[in-house]
């Protein structure tokens, strides 16, 4: 199992899936290999997904406040805050 410091950035595992698509498509390895490889393909899917939906969070949070409309600071800028670790970041009402 990976640790969070051994998960690949999103552009270094949206390459390695491309790479396992295109050796899939060639039709080259075994059956086996060719599991192996879809298995691996749907795990970077997942984290893929994962960190789009978590960079979609992030851009949610730099531009809406509870009422849905763009947050600023004093000099017009968006306003961030970090998202929580546990996931909860609802914006209170």
């Amino acid at each position: 199992m990976t640790t969070p410091a051994e998960t690949p950035r999103f552009e270094d595992a949206l390459k390695q899936l491309e790479d396992i698509v295109a050796r899939l498509e060639k039709g080259e390895p075994s059956l086996e290999d060719s599991l192996r490889l879809y298995e691996q393909g749907i795990g970077l899917a997942r984290l893929c997904h994962a960190k789009l939906e978590e960079a979609e969070g992030r851009i949610e949070v730099l531009i809406k406040d509870a009422r849905g409309e763009v947050a600023a600071d004093g000099k017009g800028k968006a306003k961030t805050r970090p998202l929580s670790p546990d996931g909860d970041d609802e914006v209170p009402i």
